[in-house]
């Protein structure tokens, strides 16, 4: 048994430095060094019964956040994207705020298009910038959105997109339309209150709504195998933002199981209400934070 976790380790100690380079979690060619994050607006979670008075609906698109300068593009971490040239030359000098996107279902392309440090052109030709909100523009959401709209969509760049949306009715509706999105292969939808100013903050006027909650969590440990997950890794240890630490361990595909999120990394999980010590419940893994 000793040999197995002196191996299992091994494994983890000489794949981690991939993994840590690959979310810039250890240095990192200037190409793609971090920066300061970007202080973008984060949503909170919707909650059958909140009002839905002054909000307009969108899908929510699984792709990576991407924050436009006017000069570059950004993660939500603060990492540059080397983009190819052409899709970047038509933007605005305006920053957009939005979600690099290649489909429904597509988050592994995506983030694997957006991390590569040389930019592969025949992937970036799928990808989309889904672009919901102007950072720097003055005014409430339902202002910045008419500017937007006379902003896109830009001729010489289809492949900038402003993200269609409408007023939220009545939660029936809302369930409705959810469903339908998530039928379609979609992850969800977003809220986004009409008279709200942009604050680079986590606040209720942006709201995702999905079939399931999902939060993040700091990776602390890896807990090696047992039995047909002997010698690789058989859960992560987690740890969030308040403090509380849990075991994730379903949700892991074989190649993550090789290959596990690195210890310090930042991960998001999906689960179904909480235990009365505030606990997740049916926690499972689902990806590595973006950016």
């Amino acid at each position: 048994m000793a040999v197995l976790r002196y191996s299992f380790h091994s494994i983890v100690l000489n794949r981690r430095s991939l993994l840590l380079a690959a979310f810039g979690a250890v240095a990192a060619p200037a190409a793609f060094a971090r920066e300061a994050a970007p202080s973008l607006m984060l949503a909170d979670v919707y909650r059958p019964g909140m009002s839905l008075h002054d909000y307009w609906v969108s899908e929510k698109y699984d792709g990576v956040r991407g924050y436009w300068d006017g000069k570059q593009l950004w993660t939500r971490g603060g990492e540059r994207i080397v983009a190819p040239a052409w899709f970047t030359a038509p933007l605005p000098k305006q920053p957009l705020d939005g979600e690099l996107w290649v489909g429904r279902g597509q988050f592994a392309r995506a983030v694997s298009t957006v991390r590569s440090q040389t930019p592969n052109d025949i992937a970036w030709r799928e990808m989309h910038f889904m672009v919901f909100d102007l950072p720097a523009q003055g005014g409430d959401f339902t202002t910045r959105l008419a500017v937007l709209r006379k902003l896109l969509p830009i001729t010489d760049a289809p492949w900038v997109v402003a993200v269609p949306q409408e007023r939220a009715t009545t939660h029936a509706a809302l369930q409705a339309l959810l469903d339908k999105t998530v039928k379609m292969g979609g992850e969800g939808l977003m809220l986004h209150r009409g008279s709200s100013p942009y604050r680079g903050e986590r606040n209720s006027d942006l709201l995702k709504v999905k079939p399931y909650e999902d939060a993040e969590a700091r990776v602390v440990e890896h807990v090696p195998g047992k039995g047909k997950h002997s010698g690789r890794l058989g859960a992560l240890v987690v740890e969030t933002a308040d403090g509380k630490r849990f075991k994730l361990g379903t949700g892991l595909t074989d190649a993550e199981r090789e290959n596990p999120p690195a210890v310090g990394s930042w991960v998001t999980y999906r689960y179904n209400g909480t235990t009365a010590k505030g606990l997740p419940r049916f926690a499972r893994f689902m990806r590595v934070r973006e950016g």
